[in-house]
């Protein structure tokens, strides 16, 4: 029996957890429903805690370097202390919410470059090496996301990346430490003015801020800029609105805004960087460039293995 006792507290034969979601596809502003299966190892184990965590892949900065991190975003506990008899099984159901802010991973059924999101589990336990689970999650646009990103492919643009940058947008109430960036290359009646856009929505239960960003061409003797617009939206006019014209328009306010401080009313984005690396139906789709590797539609388990390896379960 002490023999197995130094096996479990070291990790062999103590207990699992297998986290299994009821869907894993969601929206901001819903839940994820699911639950926690836990069975004990070879002896009993007292357990400290279960805890449910969103996690995601953010661009960061340290001095002049920026690299690639691991955020966590979220936490909810579903357990407290409990005792897990050996071989007992537990099932713990759960609903976690999913924050507003939560970015956009899969639009139309396809991933978005550059995008991971996961469900981590942790199960602590008293006097041994803890245990965890990784579960793939699929966020997909809300209705008034969906119908800026078909106006952008109405009008042209081109999709070519998207990430979360580490920081805060200037004038924006935003409530995680990130915000997404959707790239496109600028349409073909835009280019002469600039080069690329960069797509940000900070989303609430009334509406969402849109944030648009135009990487400035430079002239002759003068070089780019960027060049960047705050506008608004509500989820309760989504039908009734003209979404290309309004994209449209927010665009060309943008463009004219170049070289206004944005102190002065054109939100600038704080902590993040500023380098150039950078979705409808069927013919919205087509319009994004689907078929043609807009989005890459790589599974977003192959994703963890590289970007959430230290992740993993059993």
């Amino acid at each position: 029996m002490v023999f197995k006792k130094m096996l479990s507290a070291l990790g062999v034969g103590g207990p699992s957890v297998d986290t299994v979601l009821t869907n894993p596809n969601t929206r901001p502003g819903l839940v994820l429903d699911g639950q926690v299966n836990l069975r004990g190892g070879e002896t009993p184990a007292d357990i400290e805690q279960i805890t449910l965590a969103l996690v995601t892949r953010v661009e960061m900065e340290a001095g002049d370097s920026e690299y690639a991190g691991t955020m966590e975003f979220y936490r909810l506990p579903v357990s407290g202390a409990m005792r897990l008899e050996a071989k007992q099984e537990v099932t713990i159901p759960f609903q976690l919410p999913v924050p507003w802010e939560t970015p956009i991973t899969d639009v139309y059924g396809q991933r978005l470059r550059g995008m991971t999101m996961g469900l981590r589990t942790e199960l602590a336990i008293a006097r041994a090496v803890d245990k965890s689970d990784l579960d793939a999650v699929a966020v997909h646009p809300l209705p008034v996301h969906e119908k800026i990103l078909e106006a952008f492919a109405q009008l042209g643009f081109q999709f070519k990346n998207a990430d979360l940058e580490r920081g805060h947008i200037y004038g924006v109430q935003q409530t995680l430490p990130f915000y997404q960036e959707i790239e496109f290359f600028a349409a073909p009646q835009y280019a002469h003015a600039i080069r690329e856009v960069e797509l940000t929505f900070v989303t609430n239960q009334h509406g969402i801020d849109v944030i648009i960003e135009c990487d400035k061409r430079g002239g002759l003797f003068s070089g780019g800029q960027d060049t960047v617009g705050r506008y608004t939206a509500t989820h309760a006019e989504v039908d009734q609105v003209d979404w290309r014209a309004r994209v449209e328009g927010w665009l060309g306010q943008t463009v004219a805004s170049y070289g206004r401080h944005p102190g002065h009313g054109h939100p600038g984005k704080q902590g993040g960087h500023h380098g150039r690396h950078g979705a409808g139906g069927m013919v919205a789709g087509a319009a994004l460039g689907l078929a043609g590797g807009m989005i890459a539609g790589e599974m977003l388990e192959d994703s963890f293995e590289g970007d959430f390896g230290d992740f993993g379960g059993e």
